[in-house]
């Protein structure tokens, strides 16, 4: 069968998307497939672009994998935009001169940033936030400024806010409309927004309309409105919505809607039945979407109008919900009431920062839709009852009021009906993600989500899929167990309470009172953290053996090669001109090879075991004390240099640094602890993106928590405002030793974070208000850690039966000859196993 040309135009998330499915239907066996993708990368999940900003690299936001496309069959051309469409030859041609023939072409093009046409908007400093290049290009021009505006309220604008504040910059929102957010939430739920995007340090401007771009040699200086007012600027940002990109399909002479948009049918057809048009591009029912739901939903439609099917476009669900600078916001259903009837219920406190409304039928029986800023937890729950149109209970109200005892709960999974859509981005029904744990035996939410796509759009149906998987999972007999490991029949969450209430010390008293057996490599190494993180003993204590991993019985990070790794503490990253003499001197000594870290300090490798305590005895008498590396423990504490010597510095980060990182130095945690002070905003400690970072105010300090840096990073969420250090002190003990008592084994604080219902505000009921009641406990237990400090390693080298487990064989004090060493820029480097074969002879030391 000679198969017939399929040319797709657009490779954004909608074009990849619609290439898929047809890989997935099996329809593309039928057709040979062309793609035009005008960036210079493949599709990548532009809904998530400013991760970009926070270090996510273009390869880890690609939604295509490696030879996806060529394995499949699909020609490429990247980097090659097309230009003409020729209808009457059928066949489309290239900026770069290409001619492709087609039976079938499908319009994927997207849509382009709308910038106003206000006078001086191509100044240099003016740009649009669409494209990872134009990241690329906003980023290096933010590294030689201090002031940004967003011109732009709505979802976009805000997106690029947060990506400003970010890079340091002073940053200003500016929009046309009397509030932000217009499109999606209303007056109620645009005040509490505002209020809370303002104490993040952003001045938003509403009901402005920007008349002049003001610049001086060329660069932007400062915007003008309507009303007289004036607003410096060093940079511009262009976030005003979008317009189709329906210039290919216009020149072609094909029908485009009144506002823009290539007029489709419901089955994606356009005006021509040989071009179909999905996507941004794309004009339905007289306007365009701009959300990937709908885009995903017309991808489907297409690949069904190819192979002949019947699907077709409906009444699209413009529902969404996403994090705006730390702020949640959702909008599902019929969000500001208009439908006939509509009764609205809405809750407000402008103290906590929430608001939520929902739009009721008139017989308050059916949930319409709603608005949810500032807490939005429930938003899956909600956007299911309202599609699904099950029964509300006698007072919906309680269903956005705070609970209280006998209060209504949001009705589970288990109301919905089996057709309930769980994913609106993939359109994926409860009934298809149930039959396919039950069927496939699946038994995590990253099982589900690879065997439905429920979950890999925006990902705000993920809570659900849990909530499925637990309730096919308990139907099926299986136990959804948390217990430590086979040996301990708790979660670690219980045994760290049990090991604390009966003061128990040991390992083996805590598994001959609550256990069973002798233990394993998963419970020993926690136990021994909890025993650590509540006694604050010696690791290497006789009754604490057997329980360490190898980096902790041995005090250092083992190495590729069976070498170790040496990390003295530098506090702050302040180290003074004698102390980094002694450093170069000791590596000297002891030829390690020195790296300076990206925590503030000096790593120096190739230790082998013998010499570590004669290394730490150098060390010590230099005045340097363990750096905890080896543990699962607080790391560093960055900072910049702060207002002792910074020109942009409000406050002494350094010594405020220090000071942190001498207090909570040697405490043991589910995982290792980093934290940074950076002075100003311009936040050059990086300070969001660890475990707690702190950032100075001109009144104080603000405190983030729970960010994570590493394979996923995740900025710290906004705890408190303007604390002086002896309050920020006091909440960070309640913090630290709140997460050692609750999280579970090996787990970040970020995934600790993630998992706690209520996210930051229940933090703040708990370390702030101590609704719990158990913030003196937590005080009194981070006093005890801190006054029974003792550095590791003095204490190790002054005792003799310590320092005899430091040896390579146990019948001789001979070194490893295994440990060999080449050179490389002036130092060593480990030998590759092929350089071992030419016998290369080990280093000794000087």
């Amino acid at each position: 069968m000679t198969k017939k040309q399929l040319v797709v135009v657009g490779n954004g998330m909608v074009g990849h998307r619609f290439l898929e499915l047809l890989l997935e239907s099996g329809e593309s066996e039928r057709w040979n497939v062309v793609t035009f993708c005008e960036e210079p990368r493949l599709a990548y999940d532009r809904v998530n672009l400013t991760n970009f900003l926070g270090g996510k690299s273009p390869a880890e936001l690609s939604l295509v994998g490696p030879r996806r496309y060529e394995d499949a069959g699909v020609t490429v051309h990247l980097g090659d935009r097309a230009a003409v469409i020729d209808r009457q030859c059928k066949r489309v041609l290239s900026a770069e001169g290409r001619r492709i023939p087609y039976d079938v072409l499908v319009l994927a093009t997207g849509s382009a940033p709308f910038v106003p046409p206000i006078p001086g908007r191509d100044a240099w400093g003016c740009f649009v936030y669409r494209t990872i290049d134009d990241l690329k290009r906003i980023r290096l021009w933010a590294a030689q400024i201090q002031t940004g505006v967003v011109i732009g309220g709505g979802l976009l604008g805000l997106e690029a806010a947060n990506a400003l504040t970010h890079m340091g910059l002073e940053t200003h929102v500016v929009e046309f409309a009397p509030r932000l957010m217009a499109m999606q939430i209303d007056e109620g739920g645009a005040q509490i927004l505002r209020s809370k995007i303002e104490a993040l340090g952003v001045s938003v401007h509403t009901g402005k309309n920007t008349t002049r771009i003001v610049s001086r040699g060329g660069r932007v200086t400062e915007i003008r409105f309507a009303d007289g007012g004036v607003l410096a600027a060093e940079m511009v940002v262009f976030s005003a919505g979008i317009s189709a990109r329906d210039e290919l399909a216009r020149n072609a002479g094909l029908e485009v809607g009144e506002r823009g948009g290539i007029v489709v049918d419901e089955r994606c057809r356009t005006s021509d039945p040989d071009i179909l048009a999905i996507g941004e591009c794309a004009s339905y029912r007289g306007r365009t979407y701009g959300l990937v739901g709908p885009g995903y939903q017309m991808a489907r439609t297409a690949v069904s109008t190819l192979a002949g099917g019947d699907d077709r476009l409906g009444v699209f669900d413009m529902s969404t919900k996403l994090k705006l600078m730390g702020v949640e916001v959702a909008s599902f259903g019929d969000a500001h009431g208009t439908l006939p009837g509509a009764r609205v219920v809405a809750f407000s406190d402008a103290v906590s920062g929430v608001y939520k409304k929902l739009v009721l039928s008139s017989d308050r029986q059916r949930l319409l839709g709603g608005v949810l800023v500032g807490e939005a937890s429930s938003y899956g729950q909600l956007l299911s009852l309202t599609q699904s149109k099950a029964a509300l209970p006698p007072q919906p109200e309680q269903l956005i009021l705070p609970r209280l005892e006998g209060g209504a709960a949001l009705p589970g999974v288990d109301a919905l009906p089996d057709a309930a859509t769980i994913c609106t981005c993939q359109n994926v029904g409860k009934g298809v993600i149930c039959k396919a744990i039950r069927s496939q035996d699946l038994t995590s939410v990253g099982a589900v989500k690879a065997a439905t796509t429920a979950g890999t759009g925006c990902g705000s149906c993920v809570p659900l899929l849990g909530e499925l998987l637990a309730r096919e999972m308990k139907r099926a007999g299986k136990k959804v167990s948390r217990d430590l490991c086979e040996h301990f029949p708790h979660p670690r969450q219980e045994l760290f309470h049990l090991l604390r209430v009966h003061g128990v010390r040991s390992f083996d008293e805590l598994i001959g009172k609550h256990g069973r057996g002798t233990g394993c490599e998963i419970c020993k190494p926690a136990v021994a953290s909890m025993l650590s993180s509540t006694w604050n003993e010696h690791v290497l204590e006789d009754r604490h053996l057997g329980l360490q991993d190898t980096n902790d019985r041995f005090l250092a990070n083992i190495q590729r090669d069976g070498s170790y790794s040496v990390v003295p503490r530098v506090p702050g990253g302040e180290i003074t001109p004698d102390q980094l003499i002694a450093l170069g001197w000791i590596a000297r000594k002891h030829c390690l090879y020195s790296k300076i870290t990206g925590a503030q300090r000096v790593d120096l490798f190739g230790a082998r075991l013998e010499q570590l305590p004669q290394i730490w005895r150098d060390l010590v008498a230099a005045g340097f004390e363990s750096g905890h590396a080896y543990g699962k423990a607080l790391r560093t504490v960055k900072s910049c240099v702060g207002s002792t010597w910074c020109r942009f510095g409000v406050q002494d980060s350094v010594s405020f640094a220090i000071r942190l990182e001498n207090r909570y130095k040697g405490l043991r945690a589910p995982h290792k602890l980093k934290s940074a002070v950076s002075g100003c905003a311009r936040e050059c400690a990086e300070a969001q993106g660890k475990d707690f970072g702190v950032i100075a105010t001109e009144k104080g300090y603000n405190l983030y928590l729970c960010g994570n840096g590493g394979m996923k990073p995740q900025h710290a969420q906004l705890f408190a405002t303007d604390l002086d250090e002896d309050t920020l002190i006091r909440y960070l003990d309640r913090f630290l030793m709140f997460y050692v008592r609750t999280a579970d084994r090996l787990q970040r604080t970020a995934a600790w974070f993630n998992n706690l219902e209520g996210g930051i505000e229940y933090l703040r009921q708990v370390l702030i208000d101590d609704s719990l009641g158990i913030c003196a406990e937590l005080e009194s237990d981070m006093a005890r850690i801190v006054d029974s400090y003792r550095c590791e390693w003095k204490a190790t080298i002054e005792d003799p039966v310590k320092l005899a487990r430091f040896r390579t064989f146990v019948n001789s004090p001979e070194p490893d000859p295994s440990l060999v060493r080449v050179p490389q820029r002036a130092q060593h480097r480990p030998a590759t196993w092929e350089e071992k074969q030419l016998h290369l002879v080990p280093q000794e030391a000087e």
